[in-house]
């Protein structure tokens, strides 16, 4: 399977899921890096890897039509954004339907929709008082967060966290369960009802 990821930040996820193609927990390959802007640090990383990397330019319009483009050349199959700070416009999700996941810092349906990302996720978990976070990989629909839930894992807020602690123990969660969850799509066990999602079990690879 022929991957991009979409980013917009330093690319953490970006770097987990290309180290599980490389050691064959997922199989396939990461085919483009799609940056958001000149600056993210997601870029370095896909050059050192070899990756192609395209920067998005110009209108929404704009740089829809180009990313479609280099998507096709590249022969993309599946887009799996990694801390990307866009809305994935209309015609890029039909494009790509139920083909397009995101990973969010929070357990969906609570602390998601705009303006919703990052340290802002956490700060708001914490002043909350919730008793546990996590992160959950979603279907990418035309709202922020909102598509279907495909996986979670959650982790105890602690009393003595503070975002800054909290963040990092979430990232760690986000760097086992998003090359799990595109395995899973890799090997066709994700199966789609409706807004319902399941996953076939792996011995290899199990997601829930």
């Amino acid at each position: 399977m022929n991957i991009a990821v979409f980013a917009s930040g330093g690319g953490s996820n970006f770097q987990a899921l290309a180290d599980a193609c490389q050691d064959g927990r997922i199989r396939g390959r990461i085919a483009l890096c799609v940056a958001s802007r000149e600056t993210a640090g997601v870029i370095q990383r896909a050059e050192r890897l070899g990756i192609p990397v395209h920067v998005l330019r110009g209108s929404t319009e704009e740089w829809t039509a180009s990313a479609l483009e280099v998507l096709r050349t590249q022969q993309v199959e599946f887009i799996a954004l990694a801390g990307f700070m866009r809305m994935v416009p209309a015609d890029l999700i039909r494009a790509y339907p139920d083909r397009i996941v995101n990973i969010h810092p929070a357990l969906l349906p609570d602390f998601g929709g705009h303006g919703m990302f990052g340290m802002n996720v956490h700060r708001a978990v914490i002043a909350s008082g919730a008793a546990r976070s996590g992160a959950t990989v979603h279907l990418v629909d035309e709202d922020y967060d909102t598509g279907p839930i495909v996986a979670q894992e959650a982790i105890d807020v602690r009393p003595s966290d503070s975002a800054e602690d909290l963040a990092t123990r979430v990232l760690e969660v986000e760097h086992r369960l998003y090359p799990a969850v595109v395995a899973a799509f890799a090997e066709g066990r994700v199966h789609r009802d409706g807004a319902s999602i399941t996953i076939q079990p792996s011995s290899s690879s199990p997601v829930s």
